[in-house]
C-alpha cells in the first residue's frame, strides 16, 4: 500500500483548502448528496460530511480503501458509505447532487479523470448536479534556461571515448517532473499559453491535442517547454500548478527538445502537444516544435514521443 503517496495529499494544505472551499459552496446542509470518486483515505468525503452533506458515497478501488473504512468509523461519519470499487464498475449507482474527484496528476489527465467523470455524469450525477472539478486548463511555455537540458545530456560527458547517444535519445524522449523559476521561462512565465481545455463530465474525449506559437521579441535559445495546469473546481475556486501559484504537492513538467532551438528576434516557434490516456494503456505523450524564420519559412522541426523513451 502506497500510504506515503496519500500522506503527501493529506499534507497539501493548498489542495485541501481549495477542495473544502469548493464543497462548502455547493453543499446545502441536510440536503446535498455527494459521491467522492477515488476517495483514497477518505479525506474529501469526510470534508463533505462535516459540511453537512446528507449522504456521502466514497468509491475507492485500491487497497487504501481499508484505511478509508477505518477512518470513517474513527470519525463517526454515519452519513458516509465506502464502496470498494471504481465508480465505473458500479452497477446502477445511486444518483447524487455533487460528484467530486481529485484524480489529477502532474500531467493533469494521467489518472483518467476524463473517462471517470464522463461516466459519472452519465450514471452517477442527478440532472442539474455539480461536478468538481468543472474544468482543467493546460498551459505551456518555452524554457530558456539550460540547466534542465544539461542534466539530461550527462550521456555526452561520461568520457572514456564512449558514444552513449542512444541512451541520450531515450532520455530526451521523456517528460520530467520539475519546478521552474521565473528566470527559466520565456518572459518570466508570463508568455505561457493555453493549449487545451477540458470540461469535465461533458467532454468524453481522452485524446487531446493542441498547438500554440510565440514570436520572440529578442533572441533566445529554447531548450524545451514547461507545462502546468489550472483546475476550476467551482466558479471562483481554482487549483493551479503554475510556478507562481501557491505551492502544492504537484509540480510542473519539462518537455525537452533533442537539440536547443536558437531563435533570433522576430522568429517564431510553434509547439504541438498531444496525449491519450486510458486505464488499460496508461498515458502517452508526444510533442513537436517547429522553428520559423521572420518570413514564416520553416527552419527546423523536432518531434519527440514518450513511447520512444522506453527501453525496447
Amino acid at each position: 500500500m502506497r500510504i506515503e503517496y496519500h500522506r503527501t495529499l493529506i499534507a497539501d494544505r493548498v489542495r485541501n483548502q481549495a477542495l473544502h472551499d469548493a464543497l462548502r459552496r455547493v453543499i446545502t446542509p441536510g440536503a446535498t448528496t455527494v459521491a467522492d470518486i477515488g476517495a483514497g483515505t477518505g479525506l474529501i468525503g469526510l470534508m463533505a460530511a462535516k459540511l453537512g452533506a446528507r449522504e456521502v458515497i466514497l468509491y475507492e478501488a485500491a487497497e487504501v480503501v481499508a484505511v478509508a473504512e477505518e477512518t470513517i468509523r474513527a470519525n463517526g461519519a454515519t452519513v458516509c458509505e465506502v464502496i470498494p470499487c471504481h465508480s465505473a464498475e458500479m452497477e446502477d449507482p445511486p444518483r447524487v447532487d455533487v460528484v467530486v474527484s481529485e484524480t489529477l496528476g502532474n500531467y493533469a489527465l494521467e489518472e483518467n479523470i476524463i473517462d471517470t467523470l464522463a461516466d459519472a455524469r452519465l450514471r452517477h450525477l442527478k440532472d442539474g448536479g455539480v461536478i468538481i472539478p468543472a474544468r482543467v486548463h493546460q498551459f505551456v511555455v518555452p524554457v530558456i534556461s539550460d540547466g534542465f537540458y544539461r542534466e539530461l545530456m550527462v550521456w555526452d560527458g561520461v568520457g572514456f571515448d564512449l558514444d552513449l547517444s542512444a541512451a541520450r535519445t531515450l532520455s530526451l524522449n521523456n517528460v520530467y517532473v520539475r519546478s521552474f523559476a521565473a528566470d527559466d521561462l520565456l518572459d518570466g512565465g508570463k508568455a505561457a499559453k493555453e493549449w487545451d481545455t477540458v470540461t469535465l463530465g461533458s467532454d468524453a474525449n481522452s485524446a487531446r491535442e493542441g498547438e500554440v506559437s510565440w514570436t520572440l521579441a529578442a533572441p533566445h535559445r529554447i531548450y524545451g517547454f514547461a507545462y502546468w495546469w489550472q483546475a476550476e473546481l467551482v466558479p471562483g475556486v481554482t487549483l493551479s500548478t503554475a510556478p507562481d501559484a501557491p505551492r502544492t504537492h504537484w509540480e510542473q513538467l519539462y518537455f525537452p527538445l533533442e537539440t536547443p532551438m536558437v531563435l533570433e528576434a522576430s522568429e517564431s516557434v510553434l509547439v504541438t502537444l498531444s496525449s491519450r490516456s486510458s486505464e488499460e494503456a496508461g498515458t502517452h505523450l508526444a510533442w513537436s516544435a517547429v522553428h520559423f524564420d521572420r518570413d514564416g519559412a520553416s527552419k527546423a522541426r523536432q518531434s519527440l514521443d514518450l513511447d520512444k523513451g522506453w527501453i525496447p
